[in-house]
């Protein structure tokens, strides 16, 4: 499971944050409340994913789509933003409907064979997910405070510690911790978008009309993809749906589904306006003159001079929650993924020490840490499709979801969403191993 269900207020002791909000729930369900303060109370779980589509990884592939090619791969960002809308509204259905996670339903329905060799890809990604998260909240203490690197990366540990402890009291602490995050990310951006010129017309076309200049901007899309649509939120989400309160029945489970679907719309668009925002920033700043901007040390020694320090502080600050946020979210993620797959539940302390080895190893050892956290997001495009090509085969099965079986149409768009990331998958093999991609102009 993901964070702690409320438990029982003892006589004489007022009810906990968490048990207030299950009660509330509860009554929600039951009809005996109504109102924009009762839709509240069932926001939570997809905010908490959404800090998956704005973590470091968004910010590394973005700068890069922004700087090298303009307005030109917003469409990318677009539609993977669908995309993960989609799939993360069936993981939450999921977790609704069977009380269960993806990773226990797999551990359950699977040969044991294919249980392991998921576990061990999503292992892989969830330390390709935490090496970017974690660095992305170094990077921006560094930058910030002047400290070197390695300062960055332990401040950043103990800060994620200090996030997870807000789990001891139930899932509303960290849900509130993490929402508020993500509203200094968006204000960051409604900033930085005030301060560098942006082409409402250019950045229109390049939302709405599909290219790939030529082949290294075919690398960066799959990139944007693995950084947009993530493996670990898509198992988190049908963990986070059983911290809450269970419904008892089909109606319940019905307004409790309504009540996902409308807050993973809200909170994935909220998402994809952030990640745009990122792509425009990028493109309005470094485009023009700048376009071999590739690291985001550079784009903040870039902003600086050219719109100003408010601009390069607005950049970190943003970047700082992002890593921070994410970060703490990718170790609840882990849980999920380790506990559903293998039944052992290990300390989060260790988890979180195990999660952030690679990273102080990649610095250890003088790698490029942008290069890194842009490699990391490919290496997680490439584990995308095993908890998609799951989540659709659970979600159209009738024996395990009932009346809330995904409609033919559903299960058709699903698995054409898996097939075009496989296919992207494919062509990014061909042009890393020097296969020319006909119609694809070299970098």
């Amino acid at each position: 499971m993901g964070t702690p269900a409320a438990r029982p207020a003892r006589p004489g002791i007022k009810p906990g944050l968490t048990q207030r909000t299950t009660l509330a729930i509860g009554e929600a369900l039951a009809g005996q409340s109504r109102g924009l303060r009762s839709m509240l109370l069932f926001a939570g779980p997809a905010v908490v994913a959404s800090i998956a589509y704005m973590d470091p990884g968004n910010f590394a592939t973005n700068l890069q789509a922004g700087a090298r090619y303009g307005y030109a791969l917003l469409w990318v960002v677009l539609a993977a933003n669908v995309i993960a809308m989609l799939f993360q509204a069936l993981s939450a259905r999921l977790g609704i409907v069977t009380n269960r996670n993806l990773a226990e339903m797999s551990r359950d329905h699977f040969p044991r064979p294919v249980v392991y060799a998921m576990w061990g890809v999503s292992e892989v990604a969830a330390m390709a997910t935490d090496l970017a998260e974690f660095l992305g909240g170094a990077i921006g203490l560094s930058l910030l405070f002047h400290l070197p690197l390695l300062v960055g990366m332990a401040v950043t540990a103990v800060v994620t510690f200090a996030i997870l402890s807000a789990e001891r009291r139930g899932f509303r602490p960290v849900e509130l911790i993490i929402g508020a995050l993500i509203a200094a990310i968006a204000l960051s951006y409604v900033v930085e978008l005030m301060i560098v010129p942006v082409d409402l017309g250019a950045a229109a076309r390049g939302a709405f009309v599909p290219q790939l200049p030529d082949s290294g901007a075919l690398a960066i899309a799959v990139a944007m993809l693995g950084a947009t649509v993530m493996p670990h939120a898509i198992y988190l989400h049908s963990g986070l749906m059983q911290a809450r309160a269970p419904a008892r029945d089909d109606a319940g489970r019905r307004q409790l589904v309504r009540y996902s679907n409308r807050e993973v719309i809200v909170a994935l668009s909220l998402a994809g306006l952030v990640n745009m925002a990122m792509v425009i920033m990028a493109s309005g700043a470094f485009h023009a003159g700048h376009r071999d901007v590739a690291e985001i040390g550079a784009a903040f020694h870039t902003l600086t001079p050219l719109f100003g320090a408010g601009a390069g502080v607005v950049f970190l600050v943003s970047l700082l929650a992002s890593g921070m946020s994410s970060s703490a979210v990718g170790t609840l993620a882990g849980q999920i993924i380790m506990q559903g797959f293998t039944g052992y539940r290990i300390p989060v302390w260790l988890r979180r020490v195990v999660t952030m080895a690679p990273a102080f190893a990649v610095v250890a050892a003088g790698v490029n840490v942008t290069d890194a956290l842009v490699y990391s997001q490919v290496a997680l495009s490439f584990a995308l499709p095993v908890p998609m090509i799951a989540l659709v085969i659970f979600t159209s099965r009738r024996a395990v979801m009932g009346p809330f079986v995904n409609s033919r149409f559903m299960t058709m768009v699903a698995a054409l969403a898996t097939v075009v990331v496989l296919a992207l998958n494919a062509v990014l093999l061909l042009h890393v191993f020097g296969v020319p991609v006909p119609g694809l102009p070299a970098a």
